[in-house]
């Protein structure tokens, strides 16, 4: 019996793409048949993992700063000269930076909006008219956006990351309501504290600033979490693979949170 794979011969864009949850999500949807564009900020993250894709997935690997309309237009466009039409574009690049609210200087604030929320932006405002053309000739569009717990309920000391976060959000429920016509789905997963390396540098200076062990940081990280551990970014990875398959068709404008219960 042939395998049913989820998004078969489906050119999947993914941005941070390198390493954490965005690689999780290039070899999960890798291993469903899409052809991928993996963006990063550098290229040998990016170039290690196409290696390890299977050779089905055609791997174009290219470097991005998110935040730069003129850089986003180049790999979308390099993009789409090589696979076609972007069918699913997941905004996954992100950057997570702590402080106080009296120590949130403006390049802070204005540093997570841009990568967090301006970022998904432009990659939308430029895959999204090829999406369209494909979508209406009948293969379906997807957009994923990475939230974060943070953009449903706040954490303290990162409220710039968690403002980005919720933009991310109001962003996904406004266009999915703008697309829904369309054939083209608009959807957030929210992971909590995920086993990832922003997760590992805070853990870094937790200990760093705090003299607590490594096991007590990673007591406090996973306390909201009822499940009391990490999450995985292959299970991040399989919620974004659900949304972009064919069943999720009538699925959008959902923040759905990954985080053990954190969020209900």
């Amino acid at each position: 019996m042939t395998e049913h794979l989820l998004v078969q011969g489906r050119h999947a864009l993914i941005t941070g793409a390198g390493r954490g949850i965005g690689a999780a999500i290039a070899e999960r949807l890798a291993h469903e048949g899409a052809r991928l564009t993996l963006l990063g900020r550098t290229a040998g993250p990016l170039e290690e993992l196409a290696a390890r894709l299977p050779a089905s997935a055609q791997a174009l690997t290219l470097t991005c700063d998110v935040s730069d309309e003129a850089s986003v237009a180049q790999a979308i466009a390099a993009a789409q000269a090589r696979h076609g039409a972007v069918n699913i574009l997941v905004n996954n690049a992100g950057q997570a930076v702590s402080a106080p609210i009296a120590r949130t200087t403006l390049a802070h604030w204005q540093q997570m909006l841009a990568v967090n929320l301006t970022g998904s932006f432009l990659c939308i405002q430029a895959a999204l008219p090829a999406m369209r053309e494909a979508a209406a000739a009948g293969i379906p569009g997807r957009i994923v956006n990475i939230a974060s717990t943070a953009g449903l309920r706040g954490y303290a000391y990162v409220s710039a990351y968690s403002a980005a976060k919720h933009g991310v959000i109001g962003l996904t429920r406004s266009l999915a309501l703008e697309l829904a016509t369309q054939a083209i789905t608009v959807n957030a997963v929210c992971p909590g504290y995920t086993d990832t390396d922003i997760v590992q540098h805070s853990l870094d200076r937790i200990v760093a600033k705090t003299g607590r062990s490594r096991a007590e940081a990673l007591a406090e990280l996973t306390r909201s979490n009822p499940q009391g551990r990490l999450v995985q970014p292959a299970e991040v990875a399989d919620s974004v693979a659900w949304l972009c398959g064919d069943a999720a068709s009538s699925i959008t404008g959902q923040a759905i949170s990954v985080s053990g219960g954190e969020v209900m």
